[in-house]
């Protein structure tokens, strides 16, 4: 770390490194809902696929940093904290123990603050066991299991409300983007790719859903769980979503990724051609050129850092209820570094985002175009949102299919499409709707 990072490190989190002491107590097997069955308040933090995961109830320490360094900054905070507490936790398997939800801004220019949330209660359960995590800075409050209970209980009986869907005055709005000014900016973007500037960009836009009555956010994850369960739910301090792109997860001294790129909406297939997304996914020249420019920047990135990578040679596809999408799994074993240490969850977010998936290729000029073309700030969208935990473990996807909750009636969508010199501005403004149709359908809109 650079002694200026240091010195901006020591004045952020001066005073500001609590004590925490936290302990973690396996518990009986949860239902066949997993979950779900805490996905009861909207003030949750939450990370769940196929009914495992994480939800986080209250907040005992929190961190927010801004600009080129807020990987470092929270890197840095999450460390010093972990190593100031006390930490029980005897089944040491990957998001047990001390963790914390974060979500960070896609532009070092963004007005957005990302954040790393210490939750007071985490119930978890993995394809093992089923734990509660209890955590407290307060040096007189006893840790024990009946004391986490007790406080899961209570909190639990604040259940939030729900709200009925599909009536009222619910509706969509244009955002910072009207569809016709997404159509010139994918126009411009063609012609910046045709003068060879980059080689593909990804252009997102965002559209506002105004409720009638407020959003109720664990009805709208509880939602999204169940229809997209092959995604990741995700929800940490107004960001919530339904991600089917991984980051990065680490587990140990393996590094795990997931990269789409290439997508097929379902809403306008032709019924009964069961070789139709094989078709025009795999054999489309246009969607296999976009998939191997994401594949081979994250291989580029991840490859000074591993001992050893699998890579597929052929993507797969990925059928979800709304796309269908060109799918790879990037599986890598991480190098050892001089003092024996691999990079942690954090460390690979940093070296990762962006993706060419999410920003385009050259990632670099790709992200100096978009500032300009875009003509928004797309806050935390397309950025890491995930966990870590005290043994640098954790899983960071890309916060995608999903929206920033603005006020209690108003939540800002956001999608985005990979364009390249064969894209028509008309086919990638309705690829943008396809990809905003999980949030309107959990939305009632």
């Amino acid at each position: 770390m650079t002694s200026q990072l240091s010195d901006a490190v020591g004045a952020q989190a001066a005073g500001a490194i609590p004590q925490l002491r936290s302990i973690t107590i396996q518990r009986p097997a949860m239902s066949e809902h997993g979950l779900l069955d805490y996905l009861t308040r909207d003030d949750s933090l939450v990370w769940s696929r196929h009914g495992q995961g994480t939800i986080g109830f209250g907040q005992v320490a929190r961190f927010d940093a801004s600009g080129p360094e807020r990987f470092a900054l929270a890197h840095a905070w999450w460390d010093a904290l972990a190593e100031a507490a006390d930490v029980q936790d005897p089944l040491k398997a990957p998001g047990t123990g001390l963790i914390a939800y974060g979500a960070f801004a896609f532009s070092f220019s963004s007005t957005y603050s990302s954040r790393l949330i210490v939750p007071r209660i985490v119930v978890g359960r993995n394809e093992n066991a089923s734990w509660i995590t209890y955590t407290v800075a307060e040096p007189d409050v006893v840790l024990s299991a009946d004391a986490a209970e007790a406080e899961l209980a209570s909190l639990l009986d604040g259940y939030s409300p729900e709200r009925e869907l599909g009536v009222g005055t619910d509706k969509l709005v244009d955002g910072q983007i009207s569809e016709t000014d997404y159509k010139d900016a994918v126009r411009k973007g063609i012609s910046i790719i045709d003068s060879g500037a980059v080689t593909k960009l990804v252009l997102a836009r965002d559209a506002v859903a105004e409720l009638g009555t407020p959003i109720a956010v664990a009805q709208v994850l509880r939602q999204l769980a169940l229809r997209y369960n092959d995604c990741w739910t995700y929800s940490v301090d107004g960001l919530i979503g339904a991600t089917p792109e991984m980051l990065v997860r680490v587990r140990g001294d393996v590094a795990e990724a997931r990269v789409l790129a290439g997508t097929l909406d379902r809403e306008t297939a032709p019924r009964g051609d069961s070789r139709y997304a094989h078709r025009m996914l795999l054999e489309d020249e246009k969607q296999r050129h976009e998939h191997q420019l994401a594949i081979d920047s994250l291989t580029d990135q991840l490859g000074p850092l591993a001992s050893g990578m699998e890579a597929p040679e052929e993507p797969f596809v990925l059928e979800l209820p709304n796309v269908w999408h060109l799918a790879s799994d990037v599986k890598a074993s991480l190098a050892a570094r001089a003092d024996g240490s691999v990079p942690s969850v954090l460390d690979l977010v940093e070296v990762f985002h962006p993706t060419a998936a999410v920003c385009g290729t050259p990632t670099k000029e790709a992200g100096r175009i978009l500032r300009e073309l875009e003509g928004m700030d797309r806050g935390p969208y397309a950025g890491p949102v995930g966990w870590i935990d005290t043994r640098g473990n954790g899983e960071f996807g890309i916060a995608l299919r999903g929206g920033v909750i603005e006020s209690p009636t108003s939540v800002r969508l956001y999608a985005g499409c990979g364009i390249v010199a064969a894209s028509e501005p008309a086919a990638e403004l309705a690829e943008s709707w396809a990809k905003m149709r999980p949030m309107r359908e959990a939305l009632g809109i």
